[in-house]
């Protein structure tokens, strides 16, 4: 997950591995589930800053995810229910 990759490239970088040397690893390990050189490099600009927090950050606007279970439900109670509806019955 993101933050097991994240944590990966704290770790890395408290190494001293350079960020091109730590793309390498987390492709040869994880393959295409490695994360990008740009945000391996945007990881590493943050760590020379001193953020070493890897946590997601709370962000304004709409949540992107839910629940699969809080949609399956809601189909499950009424399958004609459009985008929109179902929009509004999960809050996004």
């Amino acid at each position: 997950n993101k933050q097991h990759l994240r944590e990966a490239l704290l770790f890395c970088f408290n190494l001293k591995k350079s960020a091109a040397e730590v793309r390498r690893l987390l492709e040869e390990a994880y393959g295409e589930h490695a994360p990008s050189k740009i945000t391996g490099e945007d990881w590493f600009k943050r760590f020379r800053s001193g953020d070493f927090d890897t946590e997601d950050k709370e962000r304004s606007g709409r949540s992107k995810t839910i629940e699969d279970a809080d949609l399956q439900a809601l189909l499950d109670e009424d399958d004609t229910q459009t985008q929109d509806q179902l929009a509004e019955a999960l809050n996004m």
